[in-house]
C-alpha cells in the first residue's frame, strides 16, 4: 500500500506543472493519469483503515493478519461497487422541468423558457458523445434564453476551445449567456472569455442588460466569482463579485434573473429584490440523498441544493451537468435544467406537472 501511495502521488507533480502553466496536458494524460490519482486519493486512505480496523478485530481471536486481508478484501469491493454505480450516474443525464411562479412576473413574460446548463469542466478528456447529448437536451427543451452558470472549462484555458465545439452552436431567440465559474477564472479568466466570446455567446460579469419577450422588458444580470478575489488585483478586479456594479443600471422594481455561480451570492441578491437567481457550483457533492436535502456539499454550504426562497426571492442550484474530478455521481445526476416562468401572488419553485 506505501508503493500505491507513493505512485499514485506522481501525476501530482503534472497537476502543479499544468496550474503553472507549464504544459496543457492531454486527454491521455488526464484519463490514464490524473483520474487514477483522484481515485487512489480517495481509495488509500478508506482501504488503510480498513485493514487497521480488520487486524483490530482480529486480535481477540488470534487471527490479525486475516481480519486485516479481510476487512480489506470488504472495503475494496464495496469502492468498487460505489464507483461503478458512481460512473452510471455521471453518464444518466436527466432534464429537469421546473416552473418558477412570482408574482412580479409581467404577463407577457408568463410561459418564459430558460434553460439553465452549468458546471460542464469540458476538456479534451470530456467525451463527445456526452456533451452531444446535452446539446440536444438544451435544443429539444425550446428555450428562448440559454443560461450558462459557470464552470464551463475544466482547468486550463485551452480547454475553452473543446467547450465552444461543442456548445458554440446553440441559439435561442433572447440569446446565449454565460458567466464566470471559478475554474473559469483559475484556468485563465481573459482567455476563457475571450473563446466564448469568439463563438457568440455574450458573456456577463458584474453586468446586466435589458431584454424584450412579447413586448415586455426585463433584466437580465450576471455576477463575477468569488474565487478571483484569491488571486491578483487585476483579476480581482476584471471578475470578483460586485453585486452594486452588477445591479447599477436596473430600475428599482423590474423584473430581474441573475446568474451567479456560487449560490453563497445568493443573500446581497435578495436584499436587492431580484425575483430568481440560478446558481450551480456545488456539484451537490456529487452526492447526495435528495429525500433528506443533504448532500456531500451541504456542511460546506448554506444553500448547497435544490431550490430555496426568501422573501420573494427565488433561487435555484443545478446540480451540474456534468462531473469534475472523478465520474461519480450518486443521488445528484448530471442535468440540464428547464425553468419556465409563471405569473402568481406567490413566489415558489416547483416541479413541472
Amino acid at each position: 500500500m506505501l508503493i500505491a501511495a507513493v505512485a499514485s502521488a506522481i501525476p501530482l507533480v503534472l497537476l502543479l506543472r499544468g496550474f503553472a502553466g507549464r504544459r496543457y496536458p492531454s486527454a491521455v494524460e488526464r484519463i490514464w493519469l490524473m483520474r487514477p490519482f483522484w481515485y487512489l486519493q480517495v481509495a488509500l486512505p478508506v482501504l488503510g483503515l480498513s485493514a487497521l480496523a480488520g487486524v483490530i478485530l482480529g486480535l481477540p481471536f488470534g487471527a490479525p493478519g486475516a481480519g486485516g486481508r479481510w476487512a480489506l478484501a470488504l472495503a475494496g469491493s464495496i469502492l468498487s461497487a460505489i464507483a461503478l454505480a458512481g460512473y452510471v450516474g455521471s453518464r444518466w443525464l436527466v432534464t429537469k422541468e421546473l416552473v418558477a411562479e412570482h408574482p412580479d412576473v409581467p404577463a407577457s413574460l408568463d410561459g418564459l423558457r430558460i434553460v439553465q446548463i452549468s458546471d460542464l469542466h469540458v476538456g479534451p478528456h470530456t467525451p463527445r458523445r456526452f456533451l452531444a447529448r446535452v446539446h440536444k437536451a438544451v435544443h429539444e427543451a425550446r428555450p428562448d434564453l440559454i443560461a450558462i452558470t459557470g464552470d464551463q472549462v475544466d482547468d486550463y484555458a485551452p480547454d475553452v476551445q473543446h467547450f465552444t465545439n461543442a456548445f458554440g452552436s446553440l441559439t435561442a431567440p433572447l440569446g446565449v449567456y454565460a458567466i464566470a465559474g471559478n475554474h473559469d477564472v483559475c484556468a485563465g479568466w481573459p482567455a476563457v472569455r475571450v473563446g466564448m466570446e469568439a463563438a457568440g455567446m455574450q458573456v456577463l460579469v458584474n453586468a446586466a442588460i435589458p431584454l424584450v419577450h412579447g413586448g415586455a422588458r426585463f433584466w437580465l444580470a450576471g455576477t463575477g466569482d468569488p474565487a478571483a478575489l484569491g488571486w491578483s488585483r487585476d483579476v480581482a478586479a476584471e471578475c470578483a463579485p460586485d453585486i452594486g456594479c452588477t445591479l447599477t443600471n436596473v430600475p428599482p422594481g423590474a423584473f430581474t434573473i441573475v446568474l451567479a455561480h456560487n449560490p453563497a451570492l445568493w443573500p446581497a441578491l435578495v436584499k436587492r429584490g431580484v425575483a430568481l437567481t440560478l446558481s450551480g457550483h456545488t456539484h451537490y457533492g456529487q452526492f447526495s440523498i435528495p429525500r433528506l436535502g443533504w448532500s456531500l456539499a451541504s456542511p460546506f454550504l448554506k444553500h448547497a441544493m435544490g431550490s430555496h426562497r426568501e422573501q420573494q426571492s427565488l433561487l435555484y442550484i443545478n446540480p451540474g451537468t456534468n462531473y469534475w474530478g472523478l465520474p461519480l455521481r450518486i443521488g445528484a445526476l448530471p442535468e440540464v435544467t428547464v425553468v419556465t416562468l409563471r405569473q402568481s401572488a406567490n413566489s415558489a419553485i416547483r416541479s413541472s406537472p
